[in-house]
């Protein structure tokens, strides 16, 4: 049930937060290796990349890659959530005294981070090139052609081979940790700070919001250029298409500092953090207010 919760936390705020998901995957894909005067943006930031897909190619493709992004949701959030409340609720994450331990929180959150992606990865991969496919006219990144999310397995298992699921894992599972760590220890630890000083001791959800508010902020900060390295990763597709861009995690760091400077390793941050800030409110505060429905039930 635990990770049932979590699951469906993550399923329900993907709803809500994939168009700027969109977004941010275009931005990232822009300009791809290039400096900043060597080629014409399509996109000139989060609302005008709202306008201009919803334009050419009609409000709908705000949601694209729903489907994966709702199952990337639920697994991601399934293992990660799940885990470490098990954790939380053995009291893993506490001192003897039975205060929170920011080292085992730190221990616990990152590792739940990590085996969440590495059971989410197949759909990140399928979700952000769904993502990127736009018509010819504001494309950017490699184009991918699938017609739903069956035929994108399909086609990535006949020209990838299981490999392909997992192409950037290695920068979606230090990106998950550094991320889990962040969100879920400065979650725990402003919860706890708040209720010390006797705030909303009697409002969980107002509690929750407030802790939430300060995570988004923390893990887009840490998480923005892994997220840029993880993008272009999972669109490079297979070496039949072409080259590969990158070999791999810090030749993908390396490539884009060189080529496009510190701005290319924080593109998109602003849709990221519009993405993250509600995502992670959103799942946070469904979690906390589902454990709580959770336990009231079986008292």
């Amino acid at each position: 049930m635990d990770f049932v919760i979590g699951g469906l936390a993550g399923a329900g705020a993907t709803i809500f937060t994939n168009p700027m998901d969109v977004v941010k995957t275009r931005l990232q894909l822009q300009g791809e290796l290039r400096a900043r005067n060597e080629h014409a943006a399509r996109y000139r930031g989060i609302f005008h990349a709202l306008y201009v897909i919803a334009k050419t190619d009609g409000a709908l493709a705000l949601q694209k890659g729903l489907a994966p992004a709702m199952v990337l949701g639920f697994c991601m959030n399934s293992v990660r959530l799940g885990m470490y409340h098990i954790a939380e609720v053995q009291g893993w994450t506490k001192t003897k005294e039975g205060d929170i331990s920011i080292h085992r929180t730190m221990f616990w959150s990152s590792a739940s981070g990590v085996m969440s992606g590495l059971a989410a990865n197949p759909a990140s991969v399928l979700k952000t090139r769904m993502q990127a496919a736009a018509h010819p006219s504001i494309a950017v990144g490699r184009q991918h052609s699938y017609n739903g999310m069956v035929d994108g397995v399909v086609k990535i298992y006949r020209m990838e081979g299981i490999r392909g699921f997992f192409a950037g894992v290695n920068a979606t599972c230090s990106r998950l940790a550094i991320g889990s760590a962040a969100q879920l220890t400065t979650f725990s630890t402003v919860k706890e700070l708040l209720l010390a000083h006797g705030y909303w001791e009697h409002a969980p959800a107002t509690l929750a919001f407030t802790a939430s508010l300060a995570c988004g902020v923390v893990c887009v900060l840490l998480e923005t250029p892994l997220d840029v390295v993880n993008t272009r990763l999972y669109n490079q597709g297979p070496a039949s298409k072409g080259e590969l861009l990158y070999k791999g995690v810090f030749d993908c760091l390396s490539k884009i500092y060189k080529k496009e400077g510190l701005h290319g390793l924080y593109k998109g941050i602003g849709p990221l953090y519009l993405r993250i800030a509600p995502h992670t409110t959103l799942s946070l505060v469904i979690w906390d207010m589902l454990n709580i429905l959770f336990n009231n039930k079986n008292k």
